[in-house]
């Protein structure tokens, strides 16, 4: 047993009583991952978490804004703290198919998700992007979904690299409800 600094025993795992030889590895343990692992992220055909997420709470689907034709969620996977998906609420797989209103309210709320993430949580930067099939590295390919990923100077480290790894900060439901709460404020309204 180990006590931390309030004086609070908790467990600790020695690397000797874990490893097939000791080591002196830290280990970050990501039990959340767990589920993606197991299961992997592909849902069944009758299963388009991007089609069921609206029919949820907002806190239980992870969704910080709602609009006409489309919606943004926290992904469940997040690449970073904040790391949205955009996506319309009809079920189309890719960007050619969509509507131009629903490609006008992707952009929009794209537009209100960076905003809202520059002025939050101080993002640097974004990678946008959309993956548009199972061969360009679609993990939903069915759904059409637009990745808004904030990033900051040295937010990159040596866990992607060589442990395959991504620490992610803050949990999700602290997160969305943050975003949700700012994004009216950093939304753009039509004058018209």
């Amino acid at each position: 047993m180990t006590r931390d600094y309030d004086g609070v025993e908790y467990d600790t795992e020695r690397s000797s009583d874990f490893a097939a030889a000791p080591d002196s590895f830290q280990r970050l343990w990501t039990p959340h991952r767990l589920v993606y692992i197991e299961n992997g992220q592909l849902p069944g055909e009758d299963e388009c978490p991007f089609c069921i997420a609206p029919n949820k709470t907002d806190e239980e689907a992870l969704i910080v804004a709602r609009g006409e034709h489309a919606f943004a969620l926290l992904n469940l996977f997040p690449y970073n703290s904040g790391h949205l998906l955009v996506c319309p609420y009809r079920h189309v797989s890719t960007y050619d198919l969509a509507t131009a209103e629903e490609v006008a309210e992707i952009g929009s709320m794209t537009q209100t998700a960076m905003r809202v993430l520059t002025n939050i949580s101080h993002a640097h930067g974004f990678n946008l992007g959309m993956n548009q099939g199972r061969v360009a590295g679609a993990g939903i390919a069915e759904h059409l979904h637009q990745h808004v990923v904030p990033r900051w100077a040295l937010d990159a480290n040596f866990f992607p690299i060589i442990a395959e790894t991504k620490a992610v900060p803050r949990l999700l439901g602290e997160v969305r409800a943050e975003i949700a709460g700012a994004w009216s404020q950093y939304a753009v309204r039509d004058s018209a």
